[in-house]
């Protein structure tokens, strides 16, 4: 005959007090891979779109093809529904903007640009400042003038609001938001 306490219920008890930090772990875990990969997904459409501005260089339309690839490189589980503001602008080789020079467009509405062979592009974003319109854009090796002494350098801003996905994490509140540029020099005219 045994007169001591018993242990059977003692794992139970540990388990209960242990649950919830490991599930809080677990959904931590989920979420911060869900951002990590909604900010790689932002940085790479940025990458791509100001490699895209570079290219384009002050060719009208160049941005609604900068924008519409962002569309088209925002994937799940990022969506391109989320994205609020893309900036595209003069940047020094550092990515710092100069100046005023940026042109802002903004989720909603939409812009559409017609090209010479006929073919149009309508993007889902509104043009709110237009301060780097596509013809002041420098693409020229030897300079356009004034301060573009050589080619541009074009940066691309995005800004991305990401939601939680887990109903729990939706407790502590509505997501993060967060930006992502990249930016490329033009490629030169001749």
């Amino acid at each position: 005959m045994q007169f001591g306490r018993s242990e059977k219920g003692q794992a139970i008890v540990e388990f209960a007090l242990v649950m919830p930090i490991l599930l809080l772990v677990i959904v931590g875990l989920i979420e911060f891979s869900y951002v990590m990969n909604s900010r790689n997904t932002v940085l790479f459409a940025s990458r791509d779109g100001s490699m895209l501005a570079a290219e384009g260089g002050s060719n009208t339309g160049t941005d609604c093809v900068v924008l519409s690839r962002i569309e088209s490189d925002v994937v799940s589980p990022a969506t391109s529904l989320r994205v609020q503001q893309i900036q595209i602008y003069w940047s020094d080789r550092n990515g710092d903007q100069i100046g005023a020079n940026q042109n802002v467009y903004t989720r909603g509405g939409s812009t559409s640009c017609t090209y010479p062979d006929g073919n149009t592009i309508t993007v889902p974003y509104t043009l709110s400042t237009a301060a780097y319109v596509e013809g002041s854009r420098c693409d020229v090796l030897a300079g356009c003038g004034g301060s573009h002494t050589t080619v541009d350098t074009i940066g691309v801003r995005i800004t991305y609001q990401h939601f939680w996905l887990t109903s729990f994490a939706r407790l502590t509140g509505t997501g993060v938001t967060f930006t992502e540029a990249s930016i490329t020099r033009a490629e030169p005219q001749l």
